[in-house]
């Protein structure tokens, strides 16, 4: 399995991404302030579903989180269904106040 990858500009904007080669399979957009990361957006390339690169890269992100002490906000679709499908697993780096509604 590829390893995940953290990229960021200058403004704390990036992505977790996983490449092979140089080919991208999955990315996950962020973006960083001093007290939170928001996540915008996971996507997969359709050639690499199913093989469970989005858990990868959101393990990878809640793993930065925590190694950071920030709170997460879950603008993203994919990462807000897995918080609210496993909160015993995520409610320490949830942050619930700026969330997707429903």
């Amino acid at each position: 399995m590829e390893e995940v990858q953290l990229t960021l500009t200058g403004k704390r904007r990036g992505a977790f991404v996983i490449q092979y080669g140089e080919e991208l399979l999955g990315e996950m957009v962020i973006g960083i302030s001093s007290r939170y990361l928001t996540v915008y957006h996971t996507e997969i390339s359709p050639k690499a579903e199913g093989k469970g690169l989005a858990h990868q890269l959101l393990t990878t992100m809640v793993a930065y989180a925590r190694e950071h002490s920030l709170k997460v906000i879950p603008l993203c679709p994919y990462v807000h269904a897995q918080f609210k499908r496993h909160p015993e697993l995520y409610n320490d780096v949830w942050e619930r106040a700026n969330q997707l509604p429903g």
